[in-house]
């Protein structure tokens, strides 16, 4: 669901414009198309201490990709179209177009208005044709390649293309969070539940709009090998070289550079042996993954742990359905235990690791899924942390009616929290100000009860066997919005991990 063409938001002036910038810095770092225009104070009030007066276009700079304010009305649709055009054009991101308040009563003569075409779509790049021989010699040399798929390929929608790719030439794939689904996690060369090892003893790396950030931990030792060879695809020339020293870049549109590498390859007639030690070791170690995430999942005792919930989820919501996920180890657990069928279907805190944004995402889904795909459901999954941020937004979904479905992964607190039982000893000691843990949440929250404050449906539940009760209901509900409050064991995480130096940091 992300579109070619830009978002816009229309803001007040001052603080109206200042609580944009989160935004806007959001949109610009993920990647993503934005267009913010803002009130502004007059101008011939400027330095005077006008309401609301603060220095907009300077702010703006900082937070997105142009920041400007007409000089005058005639000049309006050209900027406009320019603040469109460099929102989409290259690397996408946020623009700001500041209006003054004396504009809006300004006349001006019909003639003199410089009107503009809307712009053209974002032109398609293609690489040099050496550089796609180039880099298809290193693949083809690989002994242990690995695919990086990141968001800038779903954003190319190259899933066609990749798809092909992945599949001419037997290549192991990992994908990037809000990547998952451009090929489908549960296709055979997904070695998502063996990143670690994929990461750290790949020879070969093919980045596919990803970048070397800390998501990919900068494709460095220790989580990558010295040695390794690193070809960047992107958008972006300035990507190109940050963090390695790439054995080959492609410059260009993802989905156009993966077009030209399946016709290489196609010409050589090459593909990695399935039955390579490379494979035998990722194959192994998935197995090895996904029998301890199972061992977890199915665990009775109560409360139930964040593998108990995923499992569950994962067994009822609709295959199709957009996910939203954010939180701590509720997005980070979420990720590797709920897969993606279909790309640009997933939306989480994203490269800024920006907390709060789900509920607004949920609601932006469900309306673009209301008008083109009619049916589909839009499922957000929160940390109760994550769910605070932003909860009142319940007030939105029930107002229009948006049948989303709200999972509350409530565990009292961030990472970890405290029951009812250690909550009470721990008031024994004075003021919670001072002796609660600043990560622990107030135990046992009801949650449910904001959603039915509004007209939707609220569920408690702390047994698998409500969970699946509260899950089939919300989903055979198609109409009414709903929230599950799911109380989960406080000192539940995340699987151990295989290195000791690992850090929630890094995950």
């Amino acid at each position: 669901y992300f579109l070619c063409r830009p978002g816009v938001c229309l803001v007040v002036s001052g603080p109206g414009f200042l609580h944009t910038l989160g935004g806007m810095a959001n949109a610009t770092i993920n990647c993503w198309p934005l267009i913010v225009i803002g009130g502004s104070s007059d101008r011939n009030q400027e330095t005077m201490g006008a309401f609301q007066e603060f220095p907009q276009v300077e702010a703006g700079r900082l937070y997105s990709k142009l920041s400007v304010r007409p000089s005058s009305l005639e000049v309006i649709p050209a900027v406009i179209e320019k603040a469109v055009r460099t929102s989409m054009y290259g690397r996408p991101g946020s623009c700001y177009i500041d209006i003054p308040g004396d504009f809006v009563n300004l006349q001006v003569n019909k003639s003199s208005v410089k009107y503009t075409e809307c712009c053209l779509p974002p032109p398609i790049s293609l690489a040099e044709h050496s550089a796609v021989s180039k880099a298809a010699s290193v693949i083809a040399l690989a002994q242990q390649p690995l695919l990086i798929i990141g968001k800038g390929a779903a954003y190319s929608h190259a899933e066609n293309n990749i798809r092909k790719l992945v599949d001419l030439c037997g290549l192991p794939f990992l994908p990037t969070p809000m990547a998952k689904g451009v090929v489908p996690d549960n296709h055979p060369n997904c070695v998502a539940a063996a990143r670690s090892t994929a990461l750290l003893h790949a020879d070969v790396i093919i980045l596919l709009g990803a970048r070397l950030n800390w998501i990919l931990h900068f494709g460095l030792p220790p989580r990558y090998r010295q040695d390794v060879k690193v070809i960047q695809i992107d958008i972006c020339a300035e990507e190109l070289g940050n963090n390695v020293r790439p054995a080959a870049t492609l410059l260009g549109d993802i989905n156009a550079v993966t077009e030209q590498l399946l016709e290489e390859f196609n010409r050589r007639s090459w593909k990695y042996p399935s039955n390579s030690e490379w494979w035998q070791k990722l194959r192994g170690k998935i197995k090895n993954n996904e029998e301890r995430s199972k061992g977890l999942a199915l665990q009775k005792s109560l409360p139930m742990n964040y593998y108990t919930v995923f499992h569950h989820i994962r067994e009822l919501i609709p295959k199709d359905c957009i996910l939203v996920s954010e939180g701590a180890n509720t997005m980070d657990i979420g990720r590797t235990m709920l897969p993606n069928f279909y790309p640009r279907q997933r939306l989480d805190a994203g490269t800024f690791g920006t907390m709060g944004v789900g509920l607004g995402f949920a609601i932006a889904a469900a309306m673009v899924a209301r008008d083109r795909t009619p049916g589909r459901r839009v499922v957000c999954i929160e940390g109760d942390s994550a769910f605070g941020f932003s909860g009142m937004e319940v007030e939105t979904i029930c107002r229009y009616n948006l049948p989303i479905l709200i999972i509350v992964v409530n565990n009292n607190g961030i990472y970890t929290g405290l029951d009812a039982n250690s909550w009470e000893q721990m008031l024994k000691f004075g003021d919670p100000a001072t002796c609660v843990p600043p990560v622990s949440l107030l135990p046992n929250a009801h949650y449910e009860k904001i959603m039915s404050a509004f007209g939707g449906k609220g569920y408690f539940v702390k047994t698998p066997e409500e969970l699946q009760n509260a899950l089939k209901a919300s989903v055979t509900d198609k109409q009414t919005p709903s929230l599950i409050n799911v109380m989960i064991d406080p000192q539940s995480e995340r699987k151990k991990q295989e290195f000791p130096w690992l850090t929630r940091s890094n995950l």
